[in-house]
């Protein structure tokens, strides 16, 4: 099948058992999306299916590769493209990391969201983020870069 990661074009040979996951990190070699839980329940291997601006947050451990074929799928190693997306600045800027295993879900979630509203209050960011657990407690910190890098995006940031 082919699949579009990161706006490039790859042919794969899959098995009908696996998941998005598995074709990201063994077959593609992108890492950023992380098997934690396994089960779809903490985030960790949150990527962004869709078109640009209209893509959602999905678990890619629990995503069968077979229903991919058409989807365009963004990684956080093809959120910024052209050097760092503001959110990633603002979770440095912030201290948002410290382990840094949930952050490409965190991150990638918060472009989701933010495509979709781009002045987010702190109860939206939360709702938004309630799907990915970050076992070291960064929350605030968390909330306080989305809250930054939508700001900055706003300004005129790219995106």
């Amino acid at each position: 099948m082919h699949i579009t990661v990161n706006g490039t074009r790859h042919h794969v040979d899959i098995s009908g058992h696996e998941t998005l996951l598995e074709i990201l990190r063994d077959i593609l070699g992108l890492t950023g999306a992380k098997l934690s839980c396994g089960r779809g329940e903490c985030g960790a291997c949150t990527v962004l299916l869709g078109e640009a601006g209209k893509a959602r947050p999905a678990y890619s451990c629990i995503t069968l590769a077979a229903g991919c074929g058409d989807a365009h799928i963004t990684t956080i190693e093809g959120l910024g493209a052209d050097g760092l997306h503001p959110l990633q600045e603002a979770f440095i800027a912030q201290d948002a990391v410290q382990c840094g295993y949930c952050t490409p879900g965190q991150i990638l979630a918060a472009a989701a969201l933010l495509a979709e509203n781009p002045a987010p209050d702190e109860p939206a960011i939360r709702k938004a983020l309630s799907g990915n657990l970050c076992r070291c407690g960064t929350y605030p910190r968390v909330v306080l870069a989305v809250q930054q890098a939508a700001q900055r995006m706003q300004k005129g940031a790219p995106r």
